[in-house]
């Protein structure tokens, strides 16, 4: 008998969703011209950008973000299940604000999505974990 309960704990935990903590550190954009330190943020998560590269740092300029490099751009990431994360999201290029939404797809991979216009606009990209 014992042994069942502890094949059905090592089969409940090895099912389990992704745990918050797991989208902690930093991540790439697809282009690798960003680089976002995800970390715990009073309670939730935020994202902000440790390096960028001159032509992301120009794009963000040319929208009004002086200084690319220190901003967040994910703010108040809280888990909703399924590996999904809701906050928000600052577009440094557009100088706009959005609905993000964050789905862990796997340890070193995760979407981010953000939304304006009440979800009628929406953009999305894979983002990336960088190694240690």
């Amino acid at each position: 008998m014992r042994k069942f309960f502890i094949t059905i704990a090592a089969i409940v935990l090895a099912s389990a969703p992704a745990s918050a903590q797991a989208i902690e550190g930093k991540w790439t954009n697809p282009k690798r011209t960003v680089v976002v330190q995800v970390a715990r943020c009073g309670t939730a998560y935020c994202g902000t950008v440790v390096q960028a590269s001159e032509k992301a740092k120009a794009k963000a300029r040319k929208g009004g973000t002086a200084n690319l490099v220190g901003t967040q751009i994910l703010t108040g990431l809280k888990p909703i299940g399924d590996g999904r994360f809701r906050g928000r999201a600052f577009v440094p290029k557009r100088n706009a604000h959005a609905t993000a939404t964050v789905r862990q797809l796997g340890d070193d991979s995760m979407q981010v999505q953000g939304c304006i216009l009440g979800g009628l606009l929406c953009d999305n990209e894979r983002w990336t974990r960088v190694p240690s």
